[in-house]
């Protein structure tokens, strides 16, 4: 059961990264220097020092902020879009490495993928279908949202591992079928609808 939780945790902890880098790193290292909820493994235990803690809570603030800018912000997006995979490479295999002992090549190469797929969906679907829809006026609260839900996702990730696997299980079949059906009716117009 350990293994199940550890590994809910890392996925959940790397997609939120794909929403904001440095808001699940901030929060392990948080967590791990002030409490005995998590106890992060070497080398991962780097994010709980103070200094890396001021570092990522500025890096949170310079990013928060460039994020609300309406032309900043793609800039940011472009930037975010080495940062934010790294980032849930990191927070996976820092999650994962904390009860489990998954290979650290392994939960890189999964945190990577899973915030990288994340971001992709951020900012190259959801960010510029909500400005082309709104004018730029639907991206502040679109970010607004999107910073509480990676806060959301990494804490309830942290303390409640099981709802995150059935929120990201049911989320990921949701997509799964939504992708399904458009491809289906790429594929036979007029019909099924």
């Amino acid at each position: 059961m350990e293994l199940i939780t550890a590994l809910f945790s890392a996925f959940g902890l790397s997609a939120s990264a794909g929403l904001n880098a440095y808001i699940p790193l901030l929060i392990i290292g948080v967590l791990d220097h002030y409490t005995d909820w998590i106890i992060l493994q070497e080398p991962w235990d780097t994010l709980s020092n103070p200094w890396v803690l001021i570092v990522l809570g500025i890096l949170l603030i310079i990013e928060m902020l460039a994020d609300k800018i309406p032309v900043v912000n793609h800039l940011n997006d472009a930037i975010q879009t080495i940062v934010r995979p790294i980032a849930g490479a990191i927070a996976f295999a820092a999650a994962a490495n904390v009860i489990t002992d998954v290979h650290p090549v392994l939960a890189l190469i999964v945190g990577l993928l899973v915030a990288g797929g994340v971001h992709t969906a951020k900012a190259g679907i959801v960010r510029p279908t909500v400005t082309a829809t709104t004018g730029g006026a639907g991206n502040v609260p679109i970010s607004v949202a999107e910073d509480v839900t990676a806060t959301g996702i990494s804490i309830l990730s942290l303390l409640l591992p099981m709802v995150i696997g059935t929120l990201l299980i049911v989320g990921a079949v949701f997509l799964l079928w939504w992708w399904w059906r458009k491809v289906t009716q790429e594929s036979h117009p007029g019909q099924g609808t």
